[in-house]
């Protein structure tokens, strides 16, 4: 029995959301499904090269299963959701409610009286929110 149960493999807890990749993937050209699956330099390659001109953005349809599932392992699940705040940093993170949400409420206000200080603080989120999340899920 033991040696059995030692054998089996635990499926990774789900963090991050396929249907989310593909649905920041229709805005590929600016990078933002490399970013939500914790992927910064390419995804910065994609913002500044619009998806390679296309061609990485196209290769990345077939790609994103993959990239789903190396997140899932990489990141810790935990009380905060990364496509929550994945999808609250995209539409409002110059406001700073991705932070409030993580519970970041100082960086949150600073964000919110700045316009994500003066949106540089927006992009650096960019890059390291998977990071922040998974601090926080891991407290």
């Amino acid at each position: 029995m033991g040696d059995y149960e030692s054998c089996m493999h635990t499926p990774a807890a789900t963090t991050h959301n396929k249907l989310i990749g593909y649905l920041f993937w229709i805005f590929g050209f600016t990078g933002a499904h490399r970013f939500y699956y914790g992927k910064p330099v390419t995804g910065l390659i994609w913002l500044l090269t619009a998806g390679l001109l296309g061609i990485g953005w196209i290769i990345d349809a077939f790609l994103i299963p993959g990239m789903n599932a190396d997140a899932n392992r990489r990141y810790a699940s935990g009380r905060y959701d990364y496509s929550v705040a994945w999808i609250l940093q995209m539409f409002l993170g110059v406001l700073g409610i991705h932070r409030f949400y993580i519970g970041k409420i100082g960086t949150g206000i600073l964000w919110l009286l700045t316009g994500g200080l003066l949106g540089i603080g927006w992009l650096y989120d960019f890059c390291t929110l998977n990071g922040q999340v998974d601090e926080q899920n891991r407290r």
